[in-house]
C-alpha cells in the first residue's frame, strides 16, 4: 500500500465508481444474450399470442396498424406510433394499454390482463424489449437445426490428443502446462515468472478455501524447503473442511438454490437447507460427479447401502425443485408445466450448456435442438411429482418426502420433543390461569359497575380492573401467538424438498407456442440427440425415465457434461473458461481457445473417475497456475496482442467473491465461528414468522428481523438466501458485490465496479467491525509490543506478505499524522484507521 493510500481509507472501486453502463434500449444493436431470449420465448411469445396476436397478427389487417407478431412490428408502430420504448415502460404504448390507465386506450379489449402478466411485459420493456424474432410472424411455421449444424464441436465425440511438445522444455510441471505453452509459443509469446510464495499460497487458499492463509501457514510454508511443499499445501487445502463450503457455493449458483419456495409471499423454505449441507458433504468426500449427477436426478429411485446414504440420495433430487416457482398460479397445469420447463431448463445448463428452454414453443433458432427433444424431457419430469396442493387457498408447495434416520438422530429429536413438549405445557397452563384470572376479573367489572351505577368507572376501583383486564387479554393474544408458533416448531419426523415418480407416467405431448392448453401430438419420452454419442437408454413402462436420464447424462452424453463439468472448474481457478460462454456451448456460444486441452481433461476427468478434487489438485499445482499477475518487461508484447489474457499468459488477477470478502474479513479478525450446517432461516424467534394462525388462508411466512447471534460470525454459505428482496443482516455484503440472483441459473457472475460499492466498504460495519477487533486483539497482545512488531503482523496476516520498508514508513506516518491527539482511545483509533485501510485495499480485496 503506497503513502497516498494509507491517509484515506480507499477501496477497489473509487478509480471505476461511476461505472453505470446500463442500457436503456437498442439503438446500439447489442446482441440478444441466451438469458434474454429464454425470457421472450418462455415467458412474452406465449403472452403476446394468447392475448394479442388475433388482433394485432398476420390475418387480414391487423387492428391500428399494430402487427406484434415480429420485432419490426413493435418497432414501426401502428397509426399511433412504436408500441414499444425499450427501457421505459411508462413511455410505452403497449404497457400503457395493458394498464388500462387509459379509457380510451384498454387493450385486450375483452378484458385486462393479470397483474402478474402486465409486470412481465413491464420487466420485458424494462430489460430493453429483447425480441428474438426477425420478420416471421409469430403465428408461421419456423424452421431450424439444419443439418449441417450437427458438427458443431461442443456435440462430436471426444478426440484422442497427443500432449503437444514445445521449444521451452524446462517451464512445463504438467502436461496442462504443455497445451499451454504451445498455444503461446505458436502467438509469439511467453508466460509470466512464477508468483512468489506469499502470492501463489494466498491464491491457492482463497481458490480451494475462499478463506485467506493464517499467518502460521504462511510460515510453516515458507519455512518448508522440501521439493513438494506445494503438494503438501494442496493436499492440506483440499482436505480441509473450508473446501467443500467454498466449492459449494458456486453450484448452489448454478442450480437457483434459496431458503425461500418461489418468490411471492416470503414462503419459508424450512427443508432447503438439507440439500446445501448435501452438496457442501459431496464435494467435501469428493463424491464422484457421475455419481452427483445420478443422486440429484433419480436418487429417490437408487438402492442404498445405509441411512445415511438413503438421505442424501432423497436430499439430492432437491435439485429438481429448489428454484423460482410460482407456487401461488391458479391454474396448476400451468404451474405444473412451468415447472417442468424450469427443470429441462436447469438440465441442460447445468449439465449440457444448452438454452432447452426456448424451445417450449419451437425449434431452437441456433442449434440442433428440436421440440421433440424438448418434449421428450418434458414428459420425464411431467411424469415426475414435484409439487402438490396446499390446504391454504390457491398455494401449492413442494413435494417434501420423509427421511430415515438413525437410532441417535432419534434419540436426539426425542429429547427436543420432550422439552418442546414441556415449554408447551407451560405455556398452555400460564393460558388456562390468564383466562380464568380474565374471567374473575369480568365478573368483578361486572358487579362493581353494578353496584356504581351513575359513578364514573375510572375513579373508582373499576378502572384498575379494567387496566388489568386489558393486560390480560393481550397476555392471552400474545400466549395464543407462542402457542401457534410453538405447535409450527415441534421436533417432528425429518422431511426433505424431493421428487417422486408420479402415479400417472405418461408421455408428453406438444404444446402450441409453450401452452399446456393447446396441445398437439405426444413426443416419447427421450433425450437430446445431438448430444447423444451412443444409444438412448431405454425408457421402461411405468418409469418417470429420470435414472435413464441420469445414466444418459454420464454415458452417451458424457462427452458434452465432461467439457462442461471441466470447463466450470478451469473458469472457477482461471477466472475465464476454456469457453467463455460456461453455460452456453451452442453455435453462438465462444469457441474454446485450447480445444485441445479441454478434449484431454474431459477424457481424463472421466478415466480418473469423475473426480473434482483431483482435477483441481492437478490445475493448481501446474505452472500455469503459477504465473504471476503482474505484468513485467518480458510479458509488455503479450499484454498488446492479448489484453484479454484468453491465451493465459499470466494469472488473471480478480476481485474477491461477495462470500469471500466478508469471510475473510471474518477470519482475519479472528471472528469467525465454524458451522455444522442446519437451518439457516432463524424460525425460533417468533417475530421472523408469520401467518401462523390455522385460519389464515394464505401459507406460512418468514422475516428476517432477528438472526442468531452466531449467524454474524459463521461462513455466508451458511446465512439465508432470498429471492423476493435483498439480502438482510449478516449477508448485506451480497447486495453490493454482484451476488448470484437466486431466481436464475448462473454459472459465471457478473463482476461490477460501481460506487455503492466503495461507499459500503467506508461506513458499512463489515470492514470497521473486523477492523475494531483486530485492533484490541493486536494491541492486547503481549508479542506484539512495539508498532513496528504490530505493522509487520498486520501485513502478514491481512495481506498476506510481509511489509517492505515503504510499507512500514508509510503505516508509522499514518499512525503519527495526527500528534495533537493522544490518550489510549486515540491510539486505538488510529491502529482501526489503519487496519480498515489495509481491509479495503485492493490488495486484500483482490485475489492477485
Amino acid at each position: 500500500m503506497s503513502r497516498a493510500l494509507l491517509p484515506q481509507v480507499l477501496s477497489l472501486t473509487l478509480a471505476v465508481a461511476l461505472n453505470f453502463c446500463a442500457a436503456k434500449g437498442r439503438g446500439d444493436e447489442r446482441p440478444i444474450t441466451p438469458d434474454e431470449a429464454a425470457f421472450f420465448e418462455q415467458k412474452i411469445r406465449p403472452l403476446l399470442f394468447g392475448s394479442c396476436l388475433k388482433c394485432h397478427g398476420d390475418a387480414g389487417k391487423p387492428k391500428g396498424g399494430l402487427r406484434l407478431d415480429s420485432r419490426r412490428g413493435w418497432e414501426q408502430g401502428g397509426d399511433t406510433g412504436p408500441a414499444v420504448n425499450p427501457g421505459n415502460p411508462d413511455r410505452s404504448l403497449l404497457i400503457k394499454a395493458v394498464r388500462y390507465a387509459d379509457a380510451d386506450l384498454q387493450m385486450p379489449p375483452s378484458g385486462k390482463l393479470s397483474d402478474a402478466q402486465i409486470a412481465l411485459l413491464e420487466q420485458w420493456v424494462l430489460m430493453g424489449a429483447p425480441d428474438p424474432r426477425v420478420d416471421s410472424p409469430t403465428g408461421a411455421a419456423e424452421k431450424g437445426n439444419p443439418a449441417e449444424t450437427t458438427d458443431h464441436w461442443a456435440y462430436q465425440p471426444l478426440r484422442r490428443v497427443s500432449v503437444p511438445a514445445c521449444g521451452n522444455s524446462a517451464w512445463p510441471l504438467d502436461d496442462v502446462d504443455q497445451f499451454i505453452l504451445k498455444a503461446l509459443e505458436e502467438q509469439g509469446l511467453q508466460p509470466s515468472s512464477d508468483a512468489d510464495r506469499f502470492t501463489w499460497l494466498r491464491r491457492v487458499t482463497l481458490d480451494l478455501t475462499g478463506l485467506p492463509p493464517t499467518s502460521d501457514e504462511i510460515a510453516e510454508f515458507v519455512n518448508d524447503g522440501s521439493e513438494n511443499a506445494c503438494e503438501s499445501v494442496v493436499d492440506r487445502l483440499l482436505a480441509s473442511g473450508g473446501f467443500g463450503e467454498r466449492w459449494a457455493r458456486p453450484w448452489l449458483d448454478l442450480v437457483g438454490y434459496a431458503d425461500q419456495i418461489g418468490s411471492a409471499n416470503n414462503v419459508p423454505a424450512e427443508h432447503a437447507w438439507r440439500y446445501r449441507d448435501y452438496v457442501i458433504r459431496a464435494l467435501q468426500s469428493d463424491k464422484p460427479f457421475d455419481q452427483f449427477v445420478r443422486e440429484q436426478l433419480s436418487g429417490d429411485l437408487l438402492t442404498a447401502g445405509s441411512i445415511e446414504e438413503r438421505q442424501d440420495q432423497l436430499t439430492a433430487t432437491g435439485f429438481l425443485v429448489l428454484g423460482n416457482i410460482n407456487i401461488v398460479e391458479a391454474d396448476k397445469l400451468v404451474m405444473q408445466m412451468d415447472i417442468v420447463d424450469q427443470q429441462v431448463e436447469k438440465v441442460g445448463k447445468v449439465f449440457l450448456g444448452m438454452t432447452l428452454n426456448c424451445v417450449r414453443c419451437h425449434d431452437h433458432k441456433f442449434d440442433p435442438i428440436t421440440l421433440g427433444d424438448y418434449y421428450g424431457l418434458a414428459g420425464i419430469f411431467a411424469s415426475t411429482e414435484s409439487t402438490y396442493k396446499e390446504n391454504r387457498g390457491l398455494w401449492s408447495s413442494v413435494t417434501r418426502l420423509p427421511l430415515p434416520e438413525t437410532l441417535d438422530q432419534f434419540a436426539l429429536r426425542e429429547a427436543a420433543r420432550r422439552a418442546h413438549d414441556k415449554r408447551v405445557a407451560q405455556v398452555r397452563s400460564e393460558s388456562v390461569a390468564a383466562a380464568a384470572r380474565l374471567a374473575e376479573i369480568e365478573s368483578l367489572i361486572k358487579s362493581a359497575k353494578e353496584q356504581a351505577g351513575a359513578v364514573a368507572a375510572g375513579a373508582t376501583p373499576v378502572g384498575e380492573l379494567e387496566q388489568e383486564s386489558a393486560r390480560l387479554t393481550a397476555r392471552i393474544k400474545s400466549l395464543e401467538q407462542q402457542l401457534w408458533h410453538l405447535d409450527y416448531l415441534q421436533p417432528t419426523a425429518p422431511v426433505v424438498f424431493a421428487v417422486k415418480d408420479a402415479p400417472d407416467i405418461a408421455d408428453a405431448r406438444l404444446q402450441v407456442r409453450g401452452d399446456p392448453h393447446v396441445l398437439g401430438d405426444s413426443q416419447p419420452r427421450g433425450f437430446v440427440r445431438v448430444a447423444s454419442q451412443g444409444p438412448f437408454p431405454e425408457i421402461p413402462r411405468g418409469q418417470s425415465g429420470r435414472r435413464q436420464l441420469a445414466d444418459w447424462l454420464t454415458t452417451s452424453a458424457s462427452a458434452l457434461v465432461s467439457r462442461v463439468t471441466v470447463n466450470r472448474l478451469w473458469q472457477a481457478l482461471f477466472g475465464r473458461g476454456i469457453v467463455a460462454s460456461v453455460d452456453y456451448f451452442g453455435l453462438r456460444g465462444a469457441s474454446p481457445t485450447h480445444p485441445d486441452l479441454l478434449d484431454y481433461l474431459a477424457a481424463e476427468f472421466i478415466a480418473d473417475g469423475w473426480s473434482r478434487k483431483r482435477l483441481i489438485r492437478r490445475l493448481v499445482l501446474s505452472r500455469t497456475y503459477r504465473q504471476q499477475s503482474a505484468i513485467g518487461d518480458a510479458t509488455r508484447g503479450a499484454l498488446a496482442a492479448d489484453p484479454d489474457n484468453r491465451m493465459y499468459w499470466r494469472m488473471s488477477p480478480r476481485r474477491l467473491d461477495a462470500e469471500m470478502i466478508r469471510d475473510a474479513a471474518l477470519a482475519v479478525s479472528e471472528s469467525l465461528q465454524a458451522c455444522g450446517g442446519g437451518p439457516a432461516l432463524a424460525s425460533e424467534f417468533i417475530e421472523n414468522v408469520g401467518g401462523l394462525n390455522p385460519k389464515d388462508v394464505n401459507p406460512i411466512s418468514f422475516s428476517l428481523t432477528k438472526f442468531r447471534d452466531e449467524q454474524h460470525r459463521v461462513r455466508t454459505i451458511y446465512l439465508p438466501v432470498v429471492r423476493s428482496s435483498e439480502q438482510r443482516g449478516p449477508s448485506d455484503v451480497l447486495n453490493f458485490f454482484d451476488f448470484a440472483q437466486p431466481a436464475r441459473f448462473t454459472g459465471d457472475r457478473p463482476t461490477t465496479a460501481v460506487a455503492s460499492q466503495a461507499l459500503f466498504l467506508l461506513n458499512g460495519p463489515l470492514l470497521s467491525e473486523a477492523a475494531r477487533k483486530l485492533a484490541a486483539t493486536m494491541l492486547a497482545d503481549a508479542a506484539h509490543a512495539t508498532d513496528d512488531s504490530r505493522i509487520s503482523a498486520l501485513y502478514l496476516s491481512v495481506l498476506g506478505r510481509p511489509s517492505s520498508p515503504e510499507d512500514m514508513a508509510a503505516s508509522r506516518d499514518f499512525l503519527t499524522a495526527d500528534e495533537s491527539a493522544t490518550g489510549a482511545d486515540n491510539t486505538v483509533f488510529r491502529w482501526q484507521r489503519l487496519i480498515h485501510a489495509l481491509l479495503a485495499s485492493n490488495e486484500f480485496l483482490f485475489r492477485l
